[in-house]
């Protein structure tokens, strides 16, 4: 088993996808996948199992991406939906839209698509419907 530091405190990562690796096809993982290499095809955690995926500077996924927590310091061309967490490295490059719970960037990612919060515009609207009684007088 593969353990890493992160400021969330200790990770682990059960899947190592070596950087000479290369996978063609669609990879559904459980637990923590770390990827070195390079993926062709979609990357998704397993259904209702938490599952951190991590793509080191080095790793490329060509596909999009579905997992409780993305760490991401390497490229995906794909879209991102992470129910938690993206963290987003100095080094990241994503080519498509980052859906997000809750999202970390450091000075140097970039992102060629949108960020889409998971919450929701139906969610923001709401205390905008309950109406001018649950605004507090000026």
């Amino acid at each position: 088993m593969f353990k890493r530091r992160d400021n969330n405190g200790e990770a682990r990562f059960e899947t190592l996808i070596g950087k000479s690796a290369r996978v063609q096809g669609d990879l559904e993982f459980a637990g923590g996948l770390h990827v070195d290499g390079r993926i062709t095809g979609n990357v998704r955690a397993a259904q209702g199992v938490a599952a951190a995926l991590s793509v080191s500077e080095h790793g490329v996924i060509d596909g999009s991406v579905e997992a409780t927590t993305v760490v991401l310091n390497g490229r995906v061309t794909g879209n991102i939906v992470a129910s938690e967490r993206v963290i987003l490295g100095a080094k990241a490059r994503v080519l498509g839209n980052v859906h997000y719970s809750v999202i970390e960037m450091a000075l140097g990612a970039e992102i060629t698509g949108k960020l889409i919060p998971r919450t929701g515009r139906a969610q923001l609207a709401e205390p905008a419907a309950v109406g001018p009684a649950a605004v507090a007088p000026a």
